[in-house]
């Protein structure tokens, strides 16, 4: 492998796992900002959003490895569903087996994390791989969540975990709202964020403002198309 691929290599890993982190942070800030445009033009609907908006996870901020580690200290969920790509993780080792990958994490999939750690994938020898280590089902697996390279972390942990428990930071959503989350599965009425909690997060088609577009998920192989209305989706139909 010369140089200039490695290179290019490396920053390629780096903006996927930014944009894997990146992509939940943009749409809390898009859902945010929207919400603030709302409240000049419709108090009506700002009155409905408002328990949503004064919504503020709480965040660790983990900027080396020890402070990354406080994810041990309670359980996480996934925040970014169908993006992150799990592989198997040999303790003893110490040793991610990054050619075997074994699927992604699911829309608000609960963990608890056993450890942080680095590691170097034969892709990109100059850049380490920020990974949280979980078992499942009896057997060790990492996921990237940041990257290390000459001492320098980037960790995105905030934007792909909640550390707080979704269903007591939206208690105020309906039963039925929730019993569809827990199934990975939408309905009418949906909002945008409702929908991104149980199926992943969604890729925008054509224009339209955030509440009022269509969104495509890829929804881990079962592909959606919603569109939402003031917030609400008023059509779910298979996607392609």
């Amino acid at each position: 492998m010369d140089q200039e691929f490695q290179k290019k290599l490396q920053v390629f890993l780096v903006i996927a796992i930014v944009l894997a982190g990146g992509r939940a942070a943009y749409v809390v800030y898009e859902r945010r900002e929207a919400m603030k445009d709302d409240a000049k033009s419709a108090p009506a609907r700002e009155t409905a959003l408002k328990a949503d908006y004064y919504v503020t996870p709480k965040k660790l901020h983990p900027y080396d490895l020890k402070s990354a580690r406080q994810l041990i200290e309670q359980p996480v969920w996934v925040k970014v569903g169908y993006q992150l790509t799990c592989y198997p993780y040999d303790v003893g080792r110490h040793k991610a087996d990054f050619g075997h990958a074994v699927g992604t994490l699911l829309p608000l999939q609960k963990l608890a994390i056993q450890d942080v750690v680095t590691d170097t994938s034969p892709q990109a020898p100059g850049i380490k791989q920020v990974l949280a280590v979980f078992s499942q089902e009896g057997k060790s697996y990492a996921v990237p969540i940041g990257a290390e390279q000459g001492g320098d972390f980037k960790i995105y942990s905030d934007d792909i975990f909640f550390i707080e428990d979704p269903r007591d930071l939206y208690k105020h959503w309906p039963a039925d709202v929730w019993k569809k989350i827990d199934a990975h599965e939408v309905q009418a009425g949906m909002s945008e964020l409702q929908a991104s909690f149980a199926i992943g997060l969604g890729i925008a088609e054509g224009s339209g403002d955030y509440g009022s577009r269509t969104l495509r998920y890829p929804n881990g192989g079962k592909p959606l198309a919603i569109t939402f209305e003031n917030d609400k989706a008023v059509e779910i139909k298979a996607g392609s």
